[in-house]
């Protein structure tokens, strides 16, 4: 696909508080507009899952990431997806061993918060619930902006290692625009194009490895699983125990059940 995005300066109905800025700044109506790309060419191929879209704010992934979009089918917009209000359990319409595996993996662990509705819920945890829902509708991409901006940056890169396994397992393709570079390598993306304002983006690719690839953070280690809470309560979004051993054994501990890793991967991500 070939994008060109470019923004006039002036507005299409000029006000006088415009003509002001525009006088004020030396722009006029003829002024050059405002590239953000120009001839730019993006070739995706079936396997590319996680394409990233990297800057700061202002240079323009959003746009990029929203032109690229457009040119695709079956995409679902994460920040515009409707929240039912029901039990965000019952939201996911999967059988019920299923759905906490997801609400798990997407920081959802705790029992209590299972069982709430997404009206009750903080605005981090209704981002991760928009995740989990999103992963269970199954479309051909998942648009993401901002992606885990409002979480604990410990939870956003864990999260981020799980999307990336999801991504491949469940063949879903992710457009994720982030100015946070700190999740950059637990996303592990096919694809990351680097924007920059006033610059042509560039692309730069990487080697995916879905099976060896661990977190680039842990929790704290123990020699054995914690004892279930009988309240259900966790920390850090249901994730409350990860452990790595020299061979990259993981287990995650999870509010209801606890679920080694390695057995949700088995049935999730194998």
């Amino acid at each position: 696909m070939i994008i060109n995005i470019q923004y006039p300066i002036a507005p299409a109905r000029p006000s006088s508080n415009t003509a002001f800025v525009l006088d004020h700044y030396g722009l006029s109506n003829t002024s050059q507009p405002l590239i953000i790309a120009e001839d730019f060419e993006l070739n995706l191929e079936p396997t590319d899952k996680i394409i990233l879209f990297a800057g700061q704010s202002g240079s323009g992934k959003s746009s990029l990431m929203n032109a690229v979009a457009s040119n695709l089918k079956n995409t679902l917009n994460l920040n515009a997806l409707a929240l039912p209000d029901i039990p965000i359990i019952d939201a996911l319409q999967s059988p019920p061993q299923q759905a906490m595996e997801l609400l798990s993996l997407c920081g959802l662990g705790e029992a209590h918060l299972m069982l709430r509705t997404p009206t009750q819920l903080s605005e981090g945890q209704k981002y991760r619930f928009r995740l989990a829902l999103a992963i269970s509708k199954q479309p051909e991409t998942i648009i993401a902006d901002e992606f885990a901006a409002t979480l604990d940056r410990t939870l956003a890169k864990l999260i981020a290692f799980n999307v990336h396994r999801l991504a491949h397992k469940r063949s879903i393709r992710f457009l994720i625009a982030t100015n946070h570079s700190d999740i950059q390598a637990d996303l592990n993306p096919n694809l990351t194009i680097n924007c920059s304002m006033g610059q042509h983006p560039t692309i730069a690719t990487s080697e995916i490895n879905t099976q060896k690839k661990s977190p680039s953070v842990s929790l704290p280690k123990s020699g054995s699983p914690k004892v279930p809470d009988p309240t259900g309560l966790t920390s850090l979004g249901g994730i409350i125990a990860l452990t790595i051993s020299a061979t990259s054994a993981m287990s995650l501990s999870f509010g209801i059940s606890k679920l080694p890793l390695a057995s949700v991967f088995s049935q999730l991500l194998r």
